[in-house]
């Protein structure tokens, strides 16, 4: 096989981490390269950039094992998503969230836990997402609004009322989306507009009276869709005129 150029058909040129020329020859790989299995500026575990890392672990994944101690994150992050899971504990504390990032993408979920606190977000917003739902109330009080806002789309509902009152719109909006009846209720007055809509959209129609006089035109117009006919009131005389029309259709189609 010849041997590839220097600089690779894409432009970026086949170094390794610390910007020095790749020599197959010197490679612990080598038989690999033999046996057509990696190849220079294509698929190079030794190689800076990372798509060619991750291209070489793809056709070699056996190889993973051997390199979770790489002195590059780059190459120990992409060992990750192959090695054996066993082995990815030994990598909770690596000094690199890339790395972290790849081993919560695969924890067993006895060891998922030890990252529940990890300083980097994206690490958690991964433990959130994978972390046993009878797990999460943990994460409840997370810095991060997304991460607790994927905590809020998984939470077992009888805790949701844990976040209804959370300082961002969009993990309270997450709550409102998944709350059982009580829970909706005791959403009726959020400080947000868009939260009251889907409390709004969600509420059997017989809870309906509670939004009637909203203050967002938005919700009465909701309400005016959804109400009993017989409880529209205040609606067919409400100052925005589309909410008026939509409650006197209902009460003329009741009338009717």
């Amino acid at each position: 096989m010849a041997p590839a150029p220097d600089t690779p058909s894409d432009g970026i040129p086949a170094v390794d981490w610390q910007g020095r020329a790749l020599d197959c020859t010197a490679c612990p790989q080598h038989a690999l390269q033999q046996a057509g299995r990696c190849r220079l500026g294509q698929a190079c575990v030794a190689d800076r950039y990372a798509k060619r890392i991750d291209r070489f672990f793809a056709w070699n994944p056996g190889v993973a094992d051997q390199c979770l101690d790489h002195p590059y994150f780059e190459v120990r992050a992409v060992a990750a998503k192959h090695a054996d899971v066993f082995r990815l504990p030994a990598l909770i504390g690596d000094p690199d969230e890339t790395v972290r990032w790849s081993v919560a993408q695969r924890l067993p979920q006895g060891f998922l836990m030890r990252l529940r606190d990890d300083p980097d977000r994206e690490v958690r917003i991964r433990v959130a997402a994978r972390l046993d739902a009878s797990e999460l109330k943990t994460m409840i009080d997370d810095p991060d609004y997304y991460v607790r806002s994927i905590v809020a789309r998984r939470l077992p509902v009888g805790l949701l009322p844990r976040l209804a009152h959370d300082a961002d719109r969009e993990v309270r909006a997450a709550v409102a989306r998944r709350s059982d009846i009580a829970g909706l209720r005791a959403m009726a007055h959020d400080a947000d507009a868009a939260v009251r809509l889907i409390v709004a959209q969600r509420l059997p129609s017989a809870q309906l009276p509670l939004l009637i006089d909203d203050a967002d035109w938005r919700i009465r117009y909701e309400v005016a869709q959804r109400i009993d006919p017989a409880r529209l009131g205040p609606l067919l005389d409400d100052e925005d005129a589309a909410v008026r029309e939509a409650a006197r259709g209902r009460a003329g189609n009741r009338v009717a």
